[in-house]
């Protein structure tokens, strides 16, 4: 006999860390009850409004967005839109009438919760990094549960409400087991031969790009292999450069569809350390180089790369100092098999493989008392 089906009402988003752990619960809550309606919420403009009914479900769109880090007079409309996305989230809940509510971060997650808690709708938040957002934070104090990825996270919310969950990520990126011929196949590299892997992220990293792009040289002259998700704004220059150089074995492309073949196919990562991308390498169980964006709220990359160098289980770079210290660091421990052998292990010890599945019992809990 199936669990009752719940109405869920999902917020949160603004970009691909938000939005796929969020529709990752869904699709979790969903083998539980396939009945399981949801309705989920996000920012007028922001790509969750193209994401989620991509992915099979409905979505309204709140007028909101966040404060300007510089002065701008934008910052003078937030209140403003605040207010206005309230209101709007207390008719979308009136008419959909959910069980629950879950907010998964980013900028329409704030009013929706606030809503919804105003409201007695049963509430849970999930927080992806290792240093809490100021929506959370605010929000914390009125939700009856918290998911979390890391330790030690009762300096910012109530130690009662939290429960380890880890971040749910998208699985099929992560299977790699016994793929390492097919994805050498895949690129089009020798899968006997040293391979690093380069993501920025989808829109790439001008930092590491600008790295790699200095080095070249030396991949070329260890004869190491390089697959480069340079993003779409460096993505020609440097196709250009590997070509000047008769670089063979270096591959570049603005965006990876196949990031499983990616991650099976490389023996050291370089990455940014958003939430997501750090859940997903813990699954991968591969050496990792993190260099943390400076460009992100409360520095939370950091954060997130720090809870991985304080257990061995990855190597951190500033950002600032990329330029000098990302490709020696690179080069050594790539001739370190060592090294990369305990990175590995320390790395998948945190991984947590049923994160999705973890936060949909939680919800399952939650609103027990009115099943």
């Amino acid at each position: 006999m199936l669990p009752p089906k719940l109405r869920v009402i999902i917020s949160g988003g603004g970009t691909g860390g938000h939005i796929f752990p969020a529709i990752a619960i869904a699709n979790a809550l969903k083998k539980i009850n396939p009945a399981t309606e949801f309705l989920f919420v996000g920012a007028t403009g922001r790509m969750e409004m193209e994401k989620v009914p991509a992915a099979g479900y409905k979505i309204e769109g709140l007028n909101i967005s966040g404060i300007q880090r510089k002065l701008s007079l934008k910052n003078l409309l937030v209140p403003f839109k605040v207010l206005q996305s309230i209101m709007k989230s207390r008719a979308i809940i009136r008419a959909f009438s959910p069980d629950v509510a879950i907010g998964v971060g980013g900028y329409a997650s704030g009013p929706l919760l606030y809503a919804a808690t105003a409201m007695q709708i049963p509430s849970l938040i999930q927080e992806q990094n290792s240093f809490a957002g100021i929506t959370n934070k605010i929000l914390a104090k009125r939700v009856q549960k918290i998911c979390v990825a890391y330790e030690g996270m009762e300096k910012f919310f109530p130690g009662n409400k939290i429960i380890i969950t880890g971040n749910p990520v998208r699985e099929e990126t992560t299977r790699i087991d016994g793929k390492r011929e097919e994805a050498a196949n895949f690129f089009g590299v020798d899968p006997n031969k040293k391979t690093v892997l380069v993501i920025g992220g989808s829109l790439g990293a001008r930092t590491i790009n600008e790295s790699i792009a200095n080095s070249l040289t030396e991949f070329k002259k260890n004869d190491f292999q390089l697959i480069w998700q340079t993003g779409k704004a460096f993505g020609e220059k440097a196709g250009e450069l590997v070509v000047q150089l008769n670089c063979k074995g270096i591959l570049t492309f603005s965006f990876i569809q196949r990031m499983d073949y990616a991650y099976a196919a490389a023996d050291v990562i370089i990455s940014r350390a958003g939430a997501s991308s750090v859940s997903e390498l813990a699954l991968v169980a591969k050496p990792v180089i993190l260099v943390p964006s400076p460009n992100v709220a409360e520095d939370h990359q950091t954060q997130n790369a720090m809870a991985l160098v304080n257990k061995g289980a990855a190597i951190l770079i500033k950002d600032s100092q990329a330029q000098q210290a990302l490709i020696p660091a690179v080069i050594e421990l790539l001739k370190n098999e060592t090294l990369q052998h305990s990175l590995s292990v320390k790395i998948k010890a945190l991984a947590i493989n049923d994160s999705a599945e973890r936060i949909a019992a939680e919800v399952y809990k939650l609103v027990k008392h009115k099943i």
